[in-house]
């Protein structure tokens, strides 16, 4: 099925401007869209009550957008859903118990910008429980994270020599006190109400984890709406909460597609998951900073799965990330998140002689052979270099997962920890 075509997708690469990103809150009163005289075109979330129930494009020329104009395009939108049994989904959950107690772990590597403001907005949560925040500084010898935490004095550091987003998780959650873990990346912005909505899911039965929506801080550059096409919305999963089981694991004859369920830049989990022999830490062979760039996120999920626990996906608890605003680091992105995905499948094979993970390495030509004929065709906006990137990353999966293993024995992973307490199964 063709993608749908956005208003960032239909530019070419040297035609893209940039474009602003505007929230819309339908529960209230529409107003005119002023602030737009730097951009070509606007990408507009919808919240109904601060939840987000949908976006659309608009081409505003560097004009501002009226309330008519505004109403008009919301009114044809093909994907927004206003039915009643949707809207009562955005209707504010049951909350957490307020005596268990939450970690939120963020690792950093050098971008003392982005964790200043990601601390920021944590200080702004609107939550009555007791939040450590842990930040794991993964490169100590910089010295460029200690003063920003000069301004936030309840924020624990801990340094992690081993270079690694696995690694410095793993350290967080060491040192980490909460019944509940929560992992962000240092380049996400939480709204006030994110902490909350994010934790509410894991009272349901069997559920273990929880990951929530990403949507863009910005798009001022190629750069970022590039990634906004790529995987055929960035980091955003969609507007519908949905979830996972370990029930479906058997039945399905194809790879369980656990990268639909988002991403650890935004994601919760009962502490004492990282404790089930089945499960243990996340996979430090996995990840940004080791040889294969990422795919560790999509190993945890599947584990969590395969111990026959519920992943919830909820849109409701959603953060601002800021993409990579230059061209060679988005290739750099995309190249190891290509190489993190294949990892993954390689992982489930070794580990769990889970055989899926052959037909569905093998099919992905299939899935290329299609994105490259509608960018040829000119309906998918997406460049061809790209595209190859993502494929460079696929073939050298392998290559880099040995050298992950290498690096591995170089910078020793760290112990699981021993389970003292039930299964979470009976939390």
């Amino acid at each position: 099925m063709l993608p749908k075509q956005s208003a960032v997708a239909k530019q070419t690469l040297k035609d893209q401007k940039p474009m602003a990103v505007r929230m819309v809150e339908l529960a209230q009163e529409l107003f005119p869209l002023e602030d737009l005289a730097l951009y070509w075109s606007v990408r507009i979330f919808l919240t109904w009550h601060d939840v987000p129930i949908g976006s659309l494009d608009i081409a505003n020329a560097y004009q501002s957008v009226s309330v008519e104009t505004l109403a008009k395009e919301i009114a044809k939108a093909p994907d927004l859903d206003f039915s009643h049994e949707h809207l009562l989904k955005c209707l504010p959950p049951e909350r957490m118990p307020e005596h268990l107690s939450v970690s939120v772990i963020i690792p950093t590597c050098n971008r003392p910008e982005d964790l200043r403001r990601c601390l920021e907005n944590l200080d702004r949560q609107r939550t009555d429980r007791f939040v450590e925040v842990i930040v794991v500084d993964n490169s100590p010898g910089s010295g460029l994270t200690p003063p920003v935490l000069e301004k936030f004095p309840n924020v624990k550091l801990v340094n992690e020599w081993r270079p690694g987003a696995s690694y410095a998780r793993n350290a967080g959650i060491k040192y980490s006190q909460g019944d509940i873990i929560i992992t962000i990346d240092d380049d996400v912005t939480p709204p006030p109400h994110w902490l909350e909505q994010l934790i509410s899911p894991l009272m349901q039965e069997n559920v273990m984890a929880v990951t929530g929506n990403i949507l863009p801080l910005e798009l001022e550059t190629p750069a970022q709406q590039l990634f906004e096409i790529y995987g055929m919305g960035g980091l955003c999963r969609g507007f519908c909460l949905f979830k996972m089981d370990g029930s479906q694991l058997p039945k399905s004859r194809v790879a369980i597609p656990v990268w639909e369920l988002g991403a650890s830049a935004n994601a919760a989990f009962w502490a004492k998951i990282f404790q089930h022999p089945e499960i243990g830490l996340w996979e430090e062979r996995l990840g940004a900073g080791v040889p294969v760039g990422g795919g560790e996120d999509l190993f945890l999920f599947y584990k969590i799965l395969r111990a026959g626990f519920t992943h919830v996906y909820t849109p409701n608890a959603y953060v601002w990330h800021k993409h990579r605003r230059d061209m060679a680091s988005l290739r750099r992105q995309i190249y190891g998140y290509s190489q993190g995905i294949i990892a993954h499948h390689i992982m489930t094979l070794r580990y769990y002689a889970d055989w899926r993970a052959i037909v569905a390495i093998a099919t992905m030509p299939i899935y290329y052979y299609k994105r490259a004929r509608w960018q040829m065709m000119g309906k998918l906006r997406y460049p061809i270099s790209l595209l190859l990137q993502e494929v460079l990353g696929h073939f050298m999966a392998a290559w880099g997962l040995l050298k992950s293993y290498q690096h591995g024995k170089s910078q020793p992973l760290s112990p699981c920890p021993t389970i003292q307490q039930d299964s979470p199964k009976h939390l």
